[in-house]
């Protein structure tokens, strides 16, 4: 038995009133690493009125596992005001809800691909560098990479998001919001050339090109070459 099939029943073994204490006592908060098991667990069985009570309570990590837990709703009953909501937790100061935004949207990549990629097309063009980061990390997962159009959707956003980035006058460079999605094109990159070499290589070694002048992509760049998926290919 996984540590989330743990949880699942643990949680099935107690009235969803006492659901939130569970969480509380069980997120290894503070510490460096939050419980994802435990928020993965309560997604995959929470109600919406037990979802709305952690999010309503402001608590970092209740507001990550209900945030995990809109994600699977939106994967079970496609809605606008959903995604709206995800949306605009996608741009949330703390980090961890922005993590559990991505994995929210790779829900709704699991059970409808193809609605996964209209969000990530949008997001991937979004004006906020948070929405764009939650776009690219969301798509990069590579499980959701199997077919041609995800590893396509893939490679769009990563390249619209360094463009992005490669756009931004140098005096803005510095912006908190800008330097986390570079963060996470630093990583992004490589799982999406991983995933198809033949379409996504040509891709990275074009952008390896346009790095020279601009040390915020050759960062990108660099930090991709040492991720083990891609320094194997090059």
């Amino acid at each position: 038995m996984t540590r989330v099939e743990e949880y699942r029943t643990a949680l099935r073994e107690l009235p969803s009133s006492e659901w939130r204490s569970y969480l509380t006592d069980h997120s290894n908060l503070p510490g460096p690493r939050g419980n994802i098991e435990l928020a993965q667990a309560f997604a995959d069985q929470a109600n919406p009125e037990v979802v709305e009570d952690l999010l309503a309570t402001g608590d970092e990590y209740l507001t990550f596992a209900g945030v995990v837990a809109l994600g699977q709703k939106l994967a079970e009953n496609p809605s606008p005001d959903l995604e709206a909501r995800l949306w605009v937790y996608a741009s949330d100061e703390r980090w961890r809800v922005r993590e559990a935004v991505a994995m929210a949207i790779q829900r709704v990549g699991d059970a409808d691909l193809p609605r996964l990629l209209l969000v990530v097309h949008a997001w991937a063009r979004d004006p906020d560098p948070l929405v764009q980061r939650a776009a690219v990390a969301g798509i990069c997962e590579p499980r959701l990479l199997r077919s041609e159009e995800a590893v396509a959707a893939a490679l769009e956003a990563c390249r619209v998001s360094t463009e992005r980035l490669a756009a931004t006058p140098p005096d803005q460079r510095r912006d908190p919001h800008l330097r986390v999605l570079r963060q996470g094109l630093g990583y992004c990159w490589s799982v999406a050339v991983a995933a198809d070499p033949e379409r996504g290589l040509p891709l990275f070694t074009a952008l390896t090109e346009e790095a020279e002048g601009d040390a915020d992509v050759a960062w990108v760049v660099r930090e991709n070459r040492k991720k083990k998926r891609l320094a194997q290919l090059l």
